[in-house]
């Protein structure tokens, strides 16, 4: 036997099992954070539901740490531009939602493009959105009643949102449109603020996703007025849509979507969204997803794309009808 040729092999053999278990040991050990961007405050839907999700979609990722970062403002822009210089390297993602669509129309300068400089992953699902008052402020307790109030003296009242531009500004301006009012619109950072001063009574009402305001409805510190889509919802089976109360134009709901850098990997691609289908499947997350009246239904990223698309056009045309200028 050639002992030289026998001390070789035995090497090669060693070394190919290293190099084996090294790489077994890191792919089921990930320890760079998946970094989820969210470009909304903290106590919004969005974050709710991300929150809710966040130890289950660590363990889809096979024990990925995931790290859950709020940076709102600017409607969105300002998170969604940190997902938009990221490295494409599947370790930073972020969670889009309706105002995504609605800033190309109301800002006049967008610093990156919402279709091609961000990979879309998956639109994961949506909430339903409520029109909500302060209970001390507003003696109104429908639809009808409430436009009455507001023609009475419209320019002593105020609504809140979540920012000027935002999706939640342009479904207050489409109740106030749709019962033929004007009332002074006051833009906050975020829904958390805005939900803060309508309790507080410094502004009389404003539009919210039902997760965010459920707490706040059960305590009595806000009244639903009526839900903005087309169903009712299953928490709140007493109160009508705002729709089915004489205003049929009124009809807007939330959905939020997981995006990427650009030129991210189909690998990556691949990997998030299946790690995103399987965490908002567990039991668990399910649970909390029907207690606040989501609905999810993860798509491909493929049918994000075309969402996207549609929905910028959707808006667009909401924009001019309402006059909506961001500078």
């Amino acid at each position: 036997m050639n002992s030289s040729l026998t001390r070789r092999t035995l090497l090669t053999l060693a070394a190919a099992a290293l190099c084996g278990a090294t790489g077994l040991a890191g792919a089921q050990t990930p320890t760079t954070p998946l970094r989820v961007i969210l470009p909304v405050g903290a106590g919004s839907g969005v974050d709710t539901i991300m929150r809710s999700a966040q130890v289950a979609l660590s363990k889809a990722l096979g024990g990925q740490p995931v790290v859950i970062e709020n940076l709102p403002g600017a409607g969105g822009i300002n998170g969604t531009q940190a997902v938009v210089k990221a490295a494409p390297d599947g370790n930073t993602v972020g969670v889009v939602s309706n105002n995504h669509a609605v800033n190309p129309s109301v800002f006049k300068k967008m610093p990156y493009d919402g279709i091609t400089d961000l990979t879309p992953i998956s639109v994961i699902g949506g909430s339903p959105f409520v029109l909500v008052v302060n209970p001390e402020k507003v003696p109104a307790k429908n639809a009808k009643e409430l436009q009455a109030f507001l023609k009475a003296k419209p320019e002593g009242y105020n609504y809140g949102s979540s920012g000027n531009g935002t999706i939640i500004h342009l479904a207050g301006e489409m109740v106030m449109e749709a019962a033929g009012v004007e009332v002074r619109h006051i833009p906050y950072k975020g829904m958390g603020p805005m939900l803060a001063d309508i309790i507080g009574g410094q502004v009389e009402m404003g539009v919210g996703a039902v997760p965010a305001v459920q707490g706040h409805l059960k305590a009595g510190t806000l009244r639903a007025i009526g839900v903005m889509g087309k169903q009712r919802v299953a928490s709140l089976p007493d109160v009508p849509t705002i729709a089915e109360q004489g205003f049929p134009s009124v009809d807007v709901e939330g959905w939020f979507a997981l995006v990427g850098p650009a030129k991210l990997p189909a690998t990556q691609v691949k990997r998030l969204h299946d790690a995103i289908v399987v965490a908002f499947q567990d039991p668990e997350v399910k649970a909390a997803m029907a207690k606040q009246d989501n609905f999810i239904d993860p798509s491909t990223p493929e049918a994000a794309l075309k969402f996207f698309k549609s929905e910028q056009e959707r808006y667009a045309k909401l924009v001019k009808k309402a006059n909506v200028q961001v500078e």
